[in-house]
């Protein structure tokens, strides 16, 4: 899934305080979503499932953006986790409070 093999422009990625911005990954934000979905226990196969799903809907989501932040992703990306695993999308939205 990584982004250096589509034949898409890079998306730029910024960061926050004062990291530099990085190219877009969707693998990142694939393992992202599939750690968060089998750390409240989700079966292998769905976790995987529900992480591309998500992927390719940011994906798409960012296409017609040449520069994003990371709140962006996790926002976009929590909206669609929201419609597929609403417990998923929790954690994943409140990932730092939780932890």
């Amino acid at each position: 899934m990584s982004s250096k093999h589509a034949n898409r422009p890079a998306i730029d990625v910024v960061k926050r305080g004062k990291r530099p911005s990085e190219e877009f990954d969707p693998t990142k934000l694939h393992h992202s979503i599939m750690a968060t979905c089998l750390s409240i226990r989700t079966p292998e196969g769905q976790a995987d499932d529900i992480a591309k799903s998500v992927t390719l809907g940011v994906m798409s989501w960012c296409e017609t953006r040449p520069e994003i932040t990371t709140n962006d992703i996790r926002h976009r990306a929590a909206q669609l986790l929201q419609k597929l695993h609403t417990d998923a999308a929790f954690v994943y939205q409140h990932h730092k409070t939780i932890m």
